[in-house]
């Protein structure tokens, strides 16, 4: 098995802000502004208006004529949905490749992170919370359950309740690059955590859930020791560089790259890796899970 950490939601290059952290909702990723989307009017996320959080935390940057790419699909809320949809995520291009080449498929992990900031609630806006600074922190996670492949702009062979999803309603647009959905399974198997549907957003917050070091650059992750690329075991990908790990004490750093977007771990070689997944998404998960099975 393996787990990917996979960079999705605004960034300082694609939306030119942090994603917020809203007080009892948890870690809300907002979408990428993009042409292969939708209007941002069309959805809402964590239970809210997309465009309210747009306009208030862009000061009306971005607003209900934003389209934007609702890539991964976590949240079932978020518009309507045809029967028997699930969580789904779309990956093209180089870092489709990487995945690939990487052997993922049915029964990895990925583990969707992004920069975000808390936020609050002020005179009927929302705001990031003054004197706060943004940070790289986990927000939703999902578990392969098929791997839909459309290396041309042919949707025939795509489940219909998919139609509405990025990657086959634009798929002319990512025509010749590999695009790949992943599709979520029935339910989270990681030697447990049945209950626990195979995919979807992180709606309560902790600091288990932060990746990068307080005070410091989002870059610098603070990491379980366990992660440690040591006896030989292959490190996370695209970190196999030893001035990128250190020490301090008993915790362990990690410098990563700058512009990665699915940073590989096989399990095979970190058995710790399962449990903290587990655990993690356990704490910080709701228990209920869409029906419906794959099909037509």
């Amino acid at each position: 098995m393996k787990i990917i950490f996979s960079r999705k939601g605004f960034d300082s290059s694609y939306g030119g802000l942090p994603s917020p952290i809203l007080p009892g909702v948890g870690p809300v990723s907002l979408p990428i502004p993009s042409d292969a989307g939708e209007a941002a009017g069309a959805f809402r996320t964590a239970g809210l208006p997309l465009v309210e959080l747009l306009e208030d935390l862009s000061r009306r940057k971005h607003g209900a004529g934003t389209a934007v790419h609702f890539d991964p699909d976590l949240d079932q809320s978020a518009r309507h949905r045809r029967r028997g949809w699930r969580p789904a995520f779309g990956q093209v291009g180089a870092a489709q490749s990487h995945l690939a080449n990487r052997g993922v498929g049915m029964g990895d992990l990925f583990l969707f992170f992004g920069w975000f900031r808390h936020a609050e609630r002020h005179a009927g806006r929302w705001r990031f919370v003054p004197g706060t600074t943004g940070f790289h922190a986990i927000f939703g996670w999902l578990q392969v359950g098929a791997v839909i492949r459309m290396p041309d702009d042919d949707t025939r062979h795509v489940p219909r309740w998919l139609a509405d999803h990025p990657h086959v309603a634009h798929a002319s647009h990512f025509s010749g690059r590999g695009n790949t959905i992943y599709v979520a399974a029935d339910h989270l198997d990681l030697e447990g955590g049945h209950e626990i549907a195979a995919g979807g957003r992180l709606s309560r917050w902790s600091d288990r859930l932060r990746l990068s070091t307080e005070g410091g650059n989002r870059s610098i992750w603070s990491v379980p020791s366990w992660l440690e690329p040591r006896r030989g075991r292959a490190p996370l990908s695209y970190h196999d560089r030893a001035d990128r790990w250190s020490r301090c004490g008993n915790r362990l750093y990690l410098r990563t790259v700058a512009k990665g977007q699915e940073f590989v771990l096989d399990c095979q070689d970190y058995a710790e890796a399962i449990p903290w997944a587990r655990e993690l998404i356990r704490a910080h998960a709701a228990t209920d899970h869409p029906d419906g099975a794959l099909g037509p």
